[in-house]
């Protein structure tokens, strides 16, 4: 069928508008009519070629829609379902077997190929020519995408799709570095760097986990104002003298838990200085393959601190996308706050808003 997708056609450059043809979904596909797709960091990175994804490519990774059409073998949805789209994994080797799908033994080619595993692409451009596909097994920057089942996670037909979008990734990865890997106990200390999309959906998830003091630190002083809005109970400019110093003085001598969305070197020993005697701390900023960061392990073995990598929140998102909507609809977790909408033909706009740091969250509407 034809279609429009905003197709990534070379590095550094705008997506531009195309018709493309969508082949019929394959087994334990579905296709998909979009409503909603987030903007994420991924897919910016992605088109500067940060990750060698082969361009031209439709990418897009944090789709919601209807269901259309389903391919053989497919058994958790049928046509008419609403479903969140999120990562692909294979769902058979051991690490999706044991509740972590995000450190799929395959995850590198389901989400970053832009192929199926037979080598196929879902889009043929106007020459004939593939264009990359199944972008973290959807590729949702556009009207239509044929879609591995594993991605999809259902949701009621009452649910809002233009708004659960982002839920797929951005939302679920701050929140389940929170609640999935870090687990902050009631009446502890979480420091959070970063108060972009991922950090604040961190800092929404860390008042739900019912954290004593939160702390968000950014350089940008309308986001520190937003965070606190948003519950942080204290607020550093990194800027403004030595954060860890600042931080060691707010949680009492060490943060107990703390969140790194930055990637940045710099910040990830920022991270690990601040933490206290046996803190734990996450990083899920992501950056340039081969990035070296750093941390002092002589002073840090003594610490008995635990630092972990966090992908995609740890999550199963069948499990977590629907205990997300549900804070959502209890007004625990008011990640709707974060989102600006944009129509799919301004879809460079809402590129350029969220690379500014004007708009946290962009969502595009088709």
């Amino acid at each position: 069928m034809r279609i429009t997708a905003a197709v990534a056609p070379a590095t550094g450059e705008p997506l531009a508008m195309q018709e493309l043809e969508l082949d019929d979904p394959r087994p334990g596909e579905v296709r998909v009519r979009m409503v909603a797709s987030g903007i994420c960091h991924t897919d910016a990175i992605v088109r500067d070629q940060w990750y060698p994804v082969p361009l031209p490519a439709v990418l897009g990774h944090e789709g919601a829609g209807v269901v259309e059409a389903v391919g053989d073998g497919v058994s958790r949805v049928e046509v008419g379902d609403h479903v969140v789209m999120s990562f692909a994994s294979c769902g058979q080797c051991d690490l999706c077997l044991s509740g972590h799908p995000a450190y799929c033994a395959t995850f590198y080619d389901l989400n970053f190929s832009g192929r199926r595993p037979d080598g196929s692409a879902a889009y043929t451009g106007g020459g004939g020519e593939p264009v990359a596909s199944h972008f973290f097994g959807q590729s949702s920057f556009a009207t239509h995408a044929n879609v591995y089942e594993r991605c999809l996670v259902k949701v009621p037909e009452s649910a809002p799709l233009e708004l659960l979008a982002p839920l797929g990734c951005g939302i679920q990865t701050g929140a389940g570095a929170i609640l999935n890997r870090l687990d902050p106990s009631a009446g502890s200390s979480v420091v959070i760097f970063g108060a972009g999309a991922v950090g604040m959906a961190a800092l929404l998830a860390a008042v739900v986990a019912e954290a004593g003091t939160v702390v968000a630190v950014d350089p940008v002083a309308s986001r520190r104002a937003f965070a606190a809005e948003l519950g942080a109970t204290h607020t550093v400019d990194p800027h403004d003298g030595d954060p860890v110093e600042r931080i060691r003085e707010i949680t009492g001598g060490g943060a107990d838990f703390a969140l790194d969305t930055t990637g940045v070197p710099a910040v990830f020993r920022q991270l690990s200085d601040c933490l206290g005697t046996l803190g734990h701390g996450a990083m899920v900023g992501a950056t340039t393959p081969g990035t070296e960061g750093t941390v002092d392990i002589g002073t840090t073995l003594l610490s008995g601190q635990t630092l972990h990598m966090v992908i995609e929140g740890d999550a199963v998102p069948q499990v977590f996308v629907p205990r997300l909507i549900s804070l959502y609809e209890q007004g625990r977790f008011p990640f709707d706050r974060l989102v600006r909408h944009y129509a799919f033909e301004d879809i460079n706009d809402g590129f350029a808003a969220s690379e500014s740091g004007e708009v946290l969250k962009p969502v595009i509407r088709y």
